[in-house]
């Protein structure tokens, strides 16, 4: 019996809990609105919970709350009321719960501390602050005592203790010496982490009488020093002089020299040890070791990796820092000390516990009578925390009974709730480590409706645009929202209007028709209320003609045009670009109505020109790019980059700036225009120069920005119109002092990866930007719109800290701020960043599916709620896949196909369907974190379509009056087939079409016989096939019947005569006999008296004429200059006919000579490129059949 009340139970707290999320009321954050709601009270500041003071300034107490009617403010003490009218030194400020405690009057801080705790009270409900610790800081003083100088050998290993006070909080140990300089440290002196300074081994530098340890106390700005230490190291050698002198020559005498020793642990001691961390906090593991040579400390985590990213080794390796631990993080860490001798390696069990830490925090409840709701309070740690109830700052138990409220656990569950059910809830979680306290109010309201839209707003968007009209409204119950066209116009209905639960109207696609005035009505139970608002349509902003692409010469002139066509009544704006930057600041840039123009042109005129038109409602851009080619160079003047400047001198040397003078270097004849000044920062990062400023070419001085805490060098780089010069030689180096930080990161976002966690990014500062030594961040988060306060934590130098236990996607207010040792940086701006998303819970609704044609349907769904979507919205998918093909009813493989459609999109387009088909489909919601649930599968079936071509067309058998075709169904019917078609005509000799003749023949045949067909004559087959749609695509075929086989014999037989070979063979010779004289005609030339004479009386004053056209030119062999073809010189007028060569330019221009120039002209040449071989006659487009190639030769 129990166990089935208990499963009731739990159905019950689930229906109920659905319930709460349907019907809780959201309060728009309007201050009027806030200011007539009644209002439960929130704790909106608070003093931080272990609250250390000033024993020298007052003390203040913060508490601050609102509510409706302003709240009354009461404390506790140590569990007790707190009556501060009684007390003289306390008061509280007006409208506040704040105290201020006055110690600088009379008043002492040790007397208020205790455990302090406030109430804020108003007739609907009483809220309550956490437990505040008040506790004074305290710095004593160090203990007076005698310190004994150490006397140790060189080589031994030496602790020198600190033992400072034991102050609160704790101090900040530091080692210096007489002259306040901190002692340097290495791998072989360091300090621990309780302050202790260790030798790994002692050198004889080591020796000094002014080893001081100071305790630095923050809260009172105080600084204790102990009594310097002694430390005289004895080296070997000074040891064994010291002997001897004392030693008659016969002793024997000599100190042992230093020897090497194997590492020994100094801290911690033994093998093993344990430590216990608590979640989110800081891991530091230490280990330091003695030896000789120096050991080497390496960590390792036994079983497992060191946690990426949040290790960091300090102090030399000797500290092991995990940052954000978590309870993966528990077990064995392994150091290992290693030098030359040997090994030691100590063990440390690590055991991570976690204060309580929010799962789900309980979030105030708007409710109207009537309704239900619950609160949740979950929370997690180690051990598990337990969960405590309050109402109105009393334990559940024993405050007044509520017949509308039962406790189950970490959930109040409220049914049927009143007014009077209106109250604070506490949420206690407590272990042993800590305790969290939440404040959530349940608000039981009953309030007619009301619009916070102002009447008669105007809302203006560019057509083809959606259009949002706003009705923002209140009311408890939560009212229903109708929307109107017109004063009397009809509810508004149907695909074309999207209805938002926050009373929005989008109209997705606005045109000119929707202009006008609508109306919005709100009514529930209480009242009816309704607001107007008026809807204009603009034209687009359009650029009918837009900038092009320029090629220019230097020093010439280029314009731009930007042509733009707009809404009458929009004022647009042009605005030119550069390279997505201003144009420059320069005269030359002549900026028009409808163009830009750029005078004198030089190289750094190159790049893309942008002319952006921008009105209230929209705007465009176009773009082009102008490339500056090189104008025809003088060659008498050469110009070159200038020399580097020389001589750089630093003088005015101040915190945050100094002065850097330079000497010029030789300008090689084109003008320095400018100086560019780079630095150096040797502290943070050697070797790697940045831009700091540039100055005009006339100026040898510049005054340089300085940061705190940065080394500084600088180089200046001379420029001129053709390039950079050489950076001059380094100046001397500046160090600039420290101070707190100017700037906070940049880019801070906040972005949940889990639907339970915010991970909050930045981009850390540089080392220059850290202006000073210890560099952190102080994260600070806040849920936006109902947390008042403050989370906040302090990270070393990292880029990201993740918040975990959020609830999913909800937006939250971030800021990050930068601080050093010196301070922090100004206040950080805040940024909206949102935790981690989830998948949609819900379906798209009302999926329905309009077939527009046989592969083209059209698909709407209803939009799913907001808040089921939990993250960002980024489209619909539909999933849509062929059952069957209703032709053929046979099923194959089903391929499923997508369509995205992004935005707040309610329908889109399906292409490429298969005519006759059968579908299915579903459409899914999408979010950054994946898919929701799929809806209901939606069946659609499209209809018939024309058919594909004939799978395939045969002609065999032919015959003299006759032929057989055979043909394949479609392969795709796209479905029934109802007949074919067969259309045929003769073709002659010259391709020439005769007469068509057309065939309808049944779907279910697949060959005809075609008879009474004219012998030896070509035809052309058209076939295709017809559903009731129409016919498809033919296919054609061509065939030939056969001639009468009298003729067919003749044909064949003339190319077997003997009389025929023969002829062919005379031809042939002839050809041979004829190509031999030619050969021996062209030889003869190079073998008569008169060369032979020439050649062995060589005149270099006579020169012979050649025969052929009688000008003079040296003899030569034939295979030299063959002479040129009848008809290939070239015509005076210096043009070539189309007879004499078909060679084109295309033809060279493949060559490796054949090159265009910029303006298109042609520059290459023609050599050796071989002439081209001439073509073997006219050739057909078509291979000539057999039969007509026989009846053409006879």
């Amino acid at each position: 019996m129990t166990k089935k009340m208990s499963m009731s139970t739990s159905k019950t707290s689930l229906v109920l809990f659905l319930c709460q999320i349907i019907s809780a009321l959201d309060v728009p954050l309007d201050s009027k609105l806030l200011e007539e709601l009644s209002q439960p009270p929130t704790i909106t500041q608070q003093s931080p919970k272990d609250y250390i003071v000033d024993p020298r300034e007052n003390i203040v107490i913060q508490c601050e709350a609102k509510g409706k009617p302003p709240p009354s403010f009461s404390w506790t003490r140590n569990g007790t009321h707190f009556d501060i009218d009684k007390d003289a030194q306390v008061t509280m400020k007006p409208n506040s719960g704040t105290l201020v405690i006055n110690i600088m009057n009379g008043g002492k801080a040790e007397a208020y501390e205790g455990v302090y705790q406030c109430t804020a009270r108003n007739e609907r409900g009483a809220a309550v602050s956490n437990n505040i610790v008040i506790r004074p800081s305290r710095s004593p003083l160090w203990t007076k005592e005698k310190l004994e100088p150490n006397h140790v050998r060189e080589g031994d290993s030496l602790v020198l203790h600190c033992r400072p006070p034991v102050g609160l909080p704790p101090p900040i140990i530091f080692w210096m010496d007489n002259a306040f300089q901190r002692l340097p440290q290495s791998e072989r002196v360091s300090q621990g982490l309780n302050g202790d300074l260790y030798f790994s081994n002692v050198q004889p530098e080591d020796t000094r009488e002014d080893y001081i340890c100071y305790a630095r106390f923050n809260h009172t700005q105080t600084i204790q020093q102990k009594q310097p230490i002694s430390v005289k190291v004895f080296s070997m050698d000074s040891l064994n002089d010291t002997i001897a002198a004392n030693l008659s020559d016969t002793d024997i005498y000599g100190a042992k020299p230093v020897t090497e020793r194997q590492p020994v642990l100094l801290t911690p001691t033994g093998s093993a040890s344990t430590k216990v961390e608590l979640r989110g906090n800081v891991l530091l593991l230490e280990c330091i070791a003695a030896g000789l040579p120096t050991p080497v400390i390496r960590w390792i985590k036994e079983g497992g990796e060191l946690p990426a990213n949040r290790t960091f080794f300090e102090n030399f390796k000797k500290t092991l820092k995990i940052i954000d631990v978590s309870e993966a993080d528990s077990g064995n860490y392994k150091c290992i000390a290693r030098n030359a001798l040997g090994s030691v390696h100590h063990v440390i069990s690590v055991t991570v516990k976690a204060a309580p830490y929010w799962i789900t925090a309980p979030r105030n409840l708007v409710l109207s009578p009537g309704e239900d709701g619950t609160l949740i309070c979950r929370a997690n740690g180690s051990p598990k925390p337990s969960i405590s109830w309050l109402a109105n700052g009393v334990p559940i138990a024993i405050a007044p009974e509520d017949p509308s409220r039962k406790v189950d656990g970490d959930t109040i569950i409220f049914s049927h709730v009143q007014e009077r059910s209106s109250a604070v809830y506490q949420c206690n979680a407590s272990n042993e480590y800590g305790y969290l306290l939440a404040n959530a109010f349940v608000n039981v309201l009953a309030e007619p409706p009301r619009i916070l839209t102002p009447a008669n707003k105007l809302y203006q968007v560019i057509a083809d645009s959606p259009a949002l009209l706003d009705c923002a409204y209140f009311g408890s119950p939560k009212p229903e929202i109708e929307w109107f066209k017109g004063v009397k116009g009809s509810i508004l209905r149907g695909n074309e209007y999207v209805f938002h639960d926050n009373g929005t109207l989008e109209i997705p696609v606005a045109q000119k028709s929707n202009a006008g005035t609508y109306t919005c009505v709100a009514r529930n139970e209480l009242g009816k209320i309704q607001n107007e608002v008026q809807l204009e349509i603009k034209d687009p902003t359009m650029i009918i003609k837009q900038p092009e692409y320029k090629v220019i010469q230097r020093y010439g002139q280029v314009s731009f045009e930007c042509i733009i066509k707009h809404d009458s009544t929009l004022l647009p704006t042009v605005t030119w670009l550069k390279d997505n930057d201003e144009l420059p600041d320069d005269e030359r840039f002549l900026v028009g109505k409808d163009n830009l123009t750029i005078m004198n042109v030089t190289d750094k005129d190159d790049g893309t020109y942008t002319c952006i038109v921008n009105t209230t409602l929209d705007s465009v851009s176009a773009s082009a790019v102008l490339t500056v080619v090189a104008a025809p160079p003088t060659p008498a003047i050469i110009y070159a980059r200038p020399n580097p400047p020389f001589d750089l001198e630093l003088t005015g040397q101040l915190e945050r700036s100094i002065d850097l003078s330079w000497i010029p270097g030789d300008e090689n004849n084109s003008p320095i225009t400018s100086f560019v000044v780079e630095f150096e920062d040797a502290l943070h990062e050697p070797g790697v120069w940045r831009y700091q400023t540039e100055v005009p070419g006339t100026q040898t001085m510049a005054q340089l920005k300085l940061s705190p805490y940065v080394n500084y060098s600088f180089r200046v780089i001379a420029v001129n119109r053709i390039g950079r010069s050489q950076p001059s030689e380094p100046s001397e180096q500046y160090l600039t002092k420290s101070a707190s930080p100017d700037e906070n990161p940049a880019n801070v976002q906040g972005i949940g990866s889990e639907p339970d966690n915010l991970v909050i990014t930045w981009e850390p500062l540089k080392g220059f930007q850290s202006n000073g030594p210890g560099l952190q961040y102080k994260v600070s988060w806040r849920q936006k719109d109902v947390d008042d306060e403050w989370t906040s934590v302090i990270v070393a130098n990292v880029s990201k800290y993740i918040v975990s236990g959020t609830p999913t996607f909800v937006p939250y207010e971030v800021k990050v701020q930068a601080l050093n040792d010196l301070g922090y940086a100004p206040e950080p701006s805040e940024v909206i960043g949102h935790s981690g998303e989830d998948l949609p819970m819900v379906a798209p609704g009302n999926v329905q599916v309009h077939v527009i044609n046989s592969t083209l349907a059209k698909v709407h769904w209803d939009p799913v709620p907001l808040k089921s979507v939990r993250g960002h919205l980024q489209g619909y998918k539909v999933y849509y896949w062929k059952v069957q093909s209703l032709s053929r009813r046979s099923r194959r493989h089903i391929e499923k196909k997508i369509l995205t459609f992004r935005g707040n999109k309610t329908f889109g387009m399906l292409p490429g369907l298969e005519p006759y088909s059968s579908y299915k489909l579903n459409v899914r919601v999408v979010n950054g974190k994946g898919e929701g649930p799929a809806s209901p599968d939606k069946v659609f079936k499209t209809p018939e379509g024309v058919p594909s071509s004939p799978s395939f067309l045969k002609i065999t058998n032919p015959t003299l009056d006759s032929l057989t075709l055979e043909w394949g169904s479609p392969t795709h019917p796209n479905g029934v087939l109802t007949s074919y078609t067969l259309k045929f005509q003769p073709i002659n000799n010259t391709h020439e079409l005769g007469p068509l003749v057309e065939i309808r023949i049944p779907a279910n045949e697949s060959s005809l016989i075609l008879k009474n067909l004219n012998y030896s004559t070509r035809y052309k087959f058209y076939f295709n096939a017809q559903t009731s749609v129409g016919s498809g695509s033919q296919i054609t075929e061509e065939a030939v019947t056969i001639m009468d086989e009298a003729m067919a014999s003749r044909q064949v037989d003339i190319a077997t005569q003997g009389w025929f070979i023969g002829l062919m063979c005379a031809v042939a010779l002839l050809i041979l006999i004829l190509l031999i004289v030619c050969f021996i005609r062209r030889n003869k030339g190079g073998k008569y008296p008169v060369k032979e004479k020439e050649d062995a009386h060589a005149d270099p004053e006579i020169q012979p004429m050649k025969e052929d056209d009688g000008t003079f030119g040296e003899y030569s062999d034939a295979e030299d200059h063959k002479p040129l073809k009848k008809g290939s010189r070239t015509p005076s007028d210096r043009t070539v006919k189309k007879e004499d060569s078909d060679d084109s330019l295309v033809d060279y221009g493949e060559g490796v000579n054949g090159q265009f120039n910029e303006d298109g002209s042609f520059i290459g040449q023609y050599s050796g490129k071989k002439e081209k071989e001439p073509a073997e006659g006219n050739e057909s487009s078509e291979a000539p059949s057999p039969v007509n190639a026989m009846n053409s030769f006879v």
